[in-house]
């Protein structure tokens, strides 16, 4: 039966390893547990959160181990390191969030050969991953789309913010807030990438007050991209002067927004993320398929923050910080 209370860290299983040789009896119980595994990006709140939904679902699931892996640099080629660990370490099945999806699907396939492998936020849909649990991001983008139109009804120029362009994610959520705004008046200037450095984001975006001093609004697409905007502009003396949206809930996007500074924020549930991955991986290690959609999608739906509910918002994130679901 299952002893522990809580998920399972790496620094425990490389003691545990240590440990092996030293002649203490094993149990026999722990040795037939399935030891499943959720590989995110970088330390952020938002991984915080599908941390959140591991613990939970660690709790829940008997004869099952749950470890969560961040990177710390936020890099695939650290990420590929992590993976190859667990893959020789040999886990009974991964959820990962791929770094760099555009060159990782090779990996993907290497990894779903030996377990069952479920992919999340960013999807490699040709690798022969078997699920991805995450963000429709086309609608997730359609939502900051009609944010736009909200904050610029007479049009105007907009400048874009991402990690990375090619990200599957990133690419989504273009197309769907390009999908919204095509036949007004509102013109996407550029989108500007930072490669996943918060530093060179807050750049591009003082550059872009420099090269285009008339852009009327500014959209991080990715989750540290809203602080980096913020920062700018309040170093600029421009808060309130440029409409802001932007992604998912971290502490300074939230407080921007119950200011007045950011108009709204597309939110997503990371948290679902990490607990229904591990309950479908769980069910599918044991011959169990019936968790399994046909579509190989489980869409995780988003919410659109915007002043009138980042109050009672912000309480549900506090929660979540403190280990209490939601």
């Amino acid at each position: 039966m299952k002893r522990r209370e809580r998920i399972a860290w790496a620094i425990v299983t490389a003691m545990a390893v240590a440990l092996s040789g030293c002649g203490q009896d094993t149990d026999g119980d722990d040795a037939a547990e399935v030891q499943l595994a959720f590989v995110a990006g970088a330390s952020t709140d938002f991984w915080t959160f599908a941390r959140r939904g591991c613990e939970k679902a660690d709790r829940e699931l008997d004869d099952v181990s749950i470890e969560f892996r961040f990177t710390t640099d936020g890099t695939a080629v650290e990420q590929r390191r992590v993976l190859e660990d667990l893959q020789t370490r040999g886990i009974d099945g991964l959820a990962v969030t791929p770094l760099d999806p555009g060159n990782q699907g090779p990996l993907i396939d290497q990894l779903a050969g030996q377990m069952p492998v479920v992919i999340t936020d960013s999807d490699i849909p040709d690798s022969q991953r078997r699920c991805y649990v995450g963000t429709n991001n086309v609608d997730a983008g359609r939502e900051a789309g009609r944010m736009l139109k909200e904050v610029l009804p007479a049009g105007g120029k907009v400048m874009l913010f991402v990690g990375k362009k090619d990200a599957q994610n990133a690419k989504e959520r273009i197309e769907g807030l390009m999908e919204v705004v095509r036949d007004t008046s509102i013109e996407v200037v550029d989108i500007r990438t930072d490669d996943i450095d918060r530093v060179r984001a807050k750049a591009n975006v003082n550059d872009t007050l420099v090269k285009h001093p008339d852009i009327g609004c500014f959209v991080g697409l990715w989750s540290y991209n809203g602080p980096a905007i913020l920062h700018a502009l309040k170093d600029a003396g421009k808060l309130g002067q440029v409409k802001v949206v932007c992604f998912d809930e971290e502490d300074d996007t939230l407080q921007g927004i119950k200011d007045g500074y950011i108009y709204g924020s597309v939110v997503q549930q990371p948290f679902e993320f990490g607990y229904q991955s591990m309950h479908l991986l769980a069910k599918v290690t044991s011959g169990d398929a019936s968790g399994m959609p046909t579509s190989r999608q489980i869409i995780i739906p988003t919410r659109t923050i915007k002043q009138h509910n980042v109050a009672e918002f912000m309480a549900k994130v506090k929660a979540l910080r403190r280990g209490e679901s939601i």
